[in-house]
């Protein structure tokens, strides 16, 4: 596709990018399809083609699709509104060594009307997991860490088989992966810091 545009002189004024949905699970973790916080489900591929920036070059650093339209945007000469969450990655298209944000957030919901991936109990009033991925480590929380949190060490076990939030070790980056977790929640609220009742409910009928 590269090729093509630069042959028909299209490339100076074209961006591509290719994306994906959802990972999926082939039995990593005992677990089958999506819907999970582990790296198999939350990943997925980021490349981005655009006219004056480096070609070829990898950024270590995670990012979010939300990220998307601030990239755009930011590449198209568009301005954006003052209320959003992504980050324009073009600093990273300019220099994959820059960290932007530093972590990418990944959420899902257990319990309430929809059948739990993990057991049979629908009845079980309806929680969040959330999960913050930095380049090294994948810090997760279930309903604020009271129905347990996880650690993953990247560097040493990228697929997530050890969980390290019980160790004492570990304790010190447990506090600030939390901190830096519930701040990046926060992030995502609107002004008042709730989450919008309708919004929760319309997305439990969605999966019934």
């Amino acid at each position: 596709v590269v090729d093509s545009l630069e042959r028909q002189g299209l490339a100076d004024n074209t961006v591509i990018v290719f994306t994906s949905d959802h990972g999926y699970h082939m039995g990593e973790h005992g677990l089958w399809q999506k819907m999970s916080l582990f790296e198999e489900s939350s990943r997925v591929p980021m490349l981005i083609v655009a006219p004056g920036m480096s070609k070829g070059t990898i950024s270590e650093t995670p990012v979010s699709h939300i990220d998307l339209f601030p990239t755009l945007a930011e590449l198209c000469n568009v301005t954006t509104p003052d209320n959003l969450q992504g980050q324009s990655l073009v600093p990273m298209l300019k220099d994959p060594s820059h960290a932007g944000r530093g972590w990418a957030l990944t959420q899902v919901t257990r319990g309430g009307n929809r059948r739990d991936v993990r057991s049979d109990n629908e009845a079980e009033s309806p929680f969040f997991g959330y999960s913050l991925r930095t380049p090294r480590w994948r810090y997760t929380e279930w309903d604020g860490g009271n129905r347990g949190i996880e650690l993953y060490d990247h560097d040493n076990d990228p697929s997530e088989l050890t969980n390290l939030a019980g160790n004492a070790q570990h304790n010190a980056k447990v506090d600030e992966l939390s901190m830096s977790l519930q701040a990046a929640v926060a992030s995502t609220l609107p002004p008042e810091g709730k989450i919008p009742e309708e919004e929760i409910l319309s997305s439990f009928n969605h999966w019934k």
